[in-house]
């Protein structure tokens, strides 16, 4: 089960986890992925109202899912930061009768557009852009992603600025557009790294 903040999310999460053979782009073993069963959105609440009160939305799940991933951004108005994110809601999903090896918290910093970015023709394609190298020569996204940084500083505003730019409406298709193709080694966020290793822990790769 993953408990995310946003429809944006959800169309990543979908893209991503509705592919042949997702496994093995994280090295995990296989598990059962059905969008409509295993995604929960924060519909109407986003970020702050999962931070109140995601174990609440995630209570019905208890019997029926083994596990539950909670995924929301750090970066929101009011926020108290990524640790204080973490600590609250980790808290109120124990206190509602999650064990603590049934359920994770992941809190990206500062946002999900910070697993979409890289240097990836999919990537382009979605943007409005022929290929990576009119991509990276576009002016306001050579400001924004400056040599040697992995992503573009500020994600989120860069890629909705670029949508703008290119006149897409910004929709959650753009997200599941791109995690449906894009590779997923390249993606070294520390919140991302932390979602894997979850994955692996509670669903192992299977030896021959």
């Amino acid at each position: 089960m993953f408990l995310l903040a946003d429809s944006n999310m959800k169309g990543a999460f979908e893209g991503f986890f509705s592919r042949e053979a997702f496994h093995r782009s994280i090295g995990c073993g296989p598990f059962r992925f059905v969008a409509s069963e295993d995604l929960v959105v924060a519909a109407g609440d986003n970020d702050p109202g999962l931070f109140t009160r995601g174990h609440e939305l995630l209570r019905p799940y208890q019997q029926s899912h083994q596990y539950a991933l909670v995924v929301l951004d750090a970066a929101w108005e009011g926020s108290p930061g990524a640790e204080r994110i973490w600590q609250k809601v980790s808290a109120n999903l124990l206190e509602s009768g999650w064990s603590q090896d049934r359920f994770h918290v992941v809190v990206i910093e500062p946002e999900l557009e910070t697993w979409i970015w890289q240097q990836n023709p999919h990537v382009a394609t979605a943007l409005g852009f022929d290929d990576v190298e009119t991509l990276m020569a576009d002016d306001l996204l050579a400001r924004a992603w400056t040599a040697g940084q992995p992503k573009p500083s500020n994600p989120k505003e860069t890629l909705e600025t670029l949508l703008r730019k290119k006149r897409i409406p910004r929709s959650s298709a753009i997200y599941q557009k791109i995690t449906s193709k894009v590779s997923v080694r390249q993606c070294r966020d520390a919140s991302f790294l932390t979602m894997v290793e979850i994955l692996r822990g509670w669903f192992p790769e299977v030896t021959p």
